[in-house]
Order: C-alpha cells, then structure tokens, then sequence
C-alpha cells in the first residue's frame, strides 16, 4: 500500500501526488495517509485528485482514518465526504455563504 511520507503541502504535493497516481495506475485500493503530519490545501487536492483518479478507473480508493490535521481541512473545505468515498450532496445557492 502506498504510503506518503510525513508532509503533504505544497513543496512536495507535484511528487507524492505523482506517486500516488502510479500506485493507483498499478491497482492499489488504497493509500494510507497516517502518518502524514505536516499538511496544507495541497494535501487535500492530493487525496482528491487520487480518488478522482480511482473512479476514472472504475475503483474505489480507502485512505483510511484521515489525521486530525487533514480531516480539519477537509471539513473546512466542505470534502470530508468526497474523501470517505460518499457522494457530494447537492447544494444550492443559498447554502453557500
């Protein structure tokens, strides 16, 4: 199972997301994103990228528990069910903000 290493931001986010695509490439069902503990708005464009990636391909992708930081971000960002693999609710104009 692949696994990113420590940080996923914008310094590195080219390259492990590169990796990641070749591990999904290879038939990995999942990356595991544990201990991943350095994190920024890249990492989240990462794990959405992959899982875009997985479902062109007509896979599922696990990543298992997300840390803390990165669930963080996902909820901030409204994708939390976009990474778990849920399907995005729909919304209108007057649930933005």
């Amino acid at each position: 199972m692949f696994k990113p290493g420590s940080q996923l931001t914008v310094n590195n986010a080219t390259a492990v997301l590169r990796d990641g695509l070749a591990a999904i490439a290879a038939g990995q069902s999942g990356i595991d994103v544990s201990a991943v503990a350095v994190v920024d708005s890249s990492a989240v464009a990462t794990l959405l990228a992959w899982r875009r990636a997985a479902q062109q391909r007509g896979a599922t992708l696990d990543f298992g528990v997300l840390p803390a930081n990165l669930q963080s971000l996902a909820d901030l960002y409204g994708v939390s069910a976009l990474l778990h693999g849920a399907p995005a609710a729909p919304t209108s104009a007057t649930d933005r903000h």
